[in-house]
C-alpha cells in the first residue's frame, strides 16, 4: 500500500509529509529507525516502499497496544521498541543494528495523544493536567502547582515563546493558593482570563502555555538534541536523517544542527559562534525546509506548521556538539520542584 492509499485509510492519525519524505529518500532501502512511532504512519510507509527492516521506537507504551492489529503483518521486518529516541543508537545496537540506513523523527505530540482527554495534552478537552508521553515522572500539574512564579514564567517564555508569561504565571500562583490546579480546564480558564480575547483566525489563548508545559515535562528539546547526536553516531555512510518539526523552537535546533554538521567550520554568525575546522559529518539533501502543500493542509490542518529537513551522513567520525550552539534553552526543570 502506497502513501496515498495510507492517507485515505480511516485512522486516528495522518502521517504528516509522508509523501514528501518518501520522495526525498527514494529508493527506500536497508535498515531504518522510526524514533517517533506513534500510529505507525512513517514506519508503514517505509516498509511498504522497500525498507528491509524498521526499528519502531516510542516512549508511549499505548502506541504499541494500538499497533497489534497490523504489526504482525510485517513479521520480523518490524521491531517494536519502547524507549526514548534520545538513545536511538543504543536501542538500535541492542536490536542487532550496528549501523542504519535511515532515521526518521516526527517531533512533538501526536494527534492520538491530543485527542485523549485523559492524557492532558489538549486545551480543548477537560482532563487531568498530565502531559507525560511516557506516563512516568513529573507531570504538568506538578510544575504548575509547585514551581516558583519566576520559574513558571521562564518555562512559559522559553518553551512556549509566550509574551504574557509573567502575567500568566502570576495568575497561576494566585489561583493555586486557593486550590490546586489539577485539570486542563482549570488551567485554560486561568490563561484565558490573563489574555485578551483572541481575534478571528488567531490561535487559542492557551496554545503557547500548553506547548511550553508539554515540552518542559517531556524534555522534548533536550531529547531532540540527543536524538540528532545519536543519529550521527549510528547512521552508516550515505544514511539519511529525516526530521519533521512543528514549531520554531524545534526547527531552529534541527536547522542549526544540519548547518553545523554540514559545514567545514570557520565563519560563524550572530546565532552560532565560529567553529573550529572539521570534516563535515553530513551534507544537506534539502537546502530549505519543505512544507506541506495546500492539498495536504486542507486534508490535515494539523500539518500546517510542519517542516521537513533531510541530511545525508558522510564518512567523517561522529563527534560532540554543544547543545547551547543549537539554541537549546539552558533550563533545568527538575530543580523547580
Amino acid at each position: 500500500m502506497g502513501p496515498a492509499a495510507m492517507q485515505n485509510t480511516p485512522a486516528p492519525h495522518i502521517p504528516v509529509l509522508l509523501t514528501a519524505i518518501l520522495e526525498q529518500v527514494a529508493p527506500v532501502r536497508g535498515k531504518w529507525l522510526d524514533g517517533t512511532f506513534g500510529a505507525g504512519g512513517y514506519t508503514r510507509g517505509l516498509l511498504d516502499n522497500g525498507a528491509e527492516r524498521v526499528l519502531a521506537v516510542d516512549r508511549d507504551p499505548e502506541v504499541f497496544v494500538r499497533a497489534r492489529d497490523w504489526a504482525g503483518d510485517y513479521g520480523e521486518r518490524l521491531v517494536l521498541i519502547q524507549g526514548e529516541f534520545a538513545r536511538l543508537d543504543e536501542l538500535a545496537r541492542n536490536n542487532g543494528a550496528d549501523a542504519l540506513d535511515g532515521v526518521v523523527l516526527d517531533i512533538g505530540v501526536s494527534s492520538m495523544q491530543i485527542d485523549q482527554a485523559e492524557r492532558g495534552f489538549s486545551f480543548m478537552k477537560d482532563g487531568p493536567l498530565d502531559m507525560r508521553m511516557s506516563q512516568e515522572g513529573m507531570s504538568a500539574a506538578d510544575v504548575v502547582n509547585l514551581a516558583e512564579e519566576a520559574d513558571l514564567a521562564d518555562v512559559l517564555f522559553q518553551f512556549g515563546e509566550e509574551r504574557a508569561s509573567r502575567r500568566i504565571a502570576r495568575n497561576i500562583v494566585k489561583a493555586r493558593a486557593s486550590a490546586p490546579i489539577l485539570t486542563t480546564g482549570q488551567l485554560v480558564e486561568i490563561v484565558e482570563k490573563s489574555l485578551p480575547r483572541p481575534k478571528p483566525g488567531q490561535v487559542h489563548p492557551a496554545t503557547r502555555t500548553f506547548q511550553a508545559l508539554r515540552i518542559a515535562v517531556n524534555d522534548e528539546l533536550g531529547q531532540l538534541v540527543q536524538g540528532l547526536m545519536a543519529a550521527e553516531r549510528i547512521l552508516a555512510e550515505g544514511g539519511l536523517l529525516v526530521v519533521v518539526t512543528f514549531h520554531s523552537l524545534e526547527d531552529r535546533i534541527v536547522k542549526r544542527f544540519m548547518q553545523a554538521r554540514s559545514s567545514a567550520g570557520g565563519g560563524g554568525s550572530r546565532h552560532m559562534p565560529e567553529q573550529a575546522a572539521m570534516e563535515p559529518r553530513f551534507e544537506k539533501v534539502t537546502r530549505k525546509a519543505i512544507a506541506p502543500d495546500p492539498e495536504e493542509m486542507a486534508a490535515n490542518p494539523r500539518a500546517r506548521s510542519a517542516k521537513l529537513r533531510v541530511a545525508r551522513r558522510l564518512s567523517a567520525p561522529a563527534g560532540d556538539i554543544d547543545p547551547a550552539e543549537l539554541g537549546l534553552p539552558q533550563f533545568d526543570l527538575k530543580r523547580l520542584i
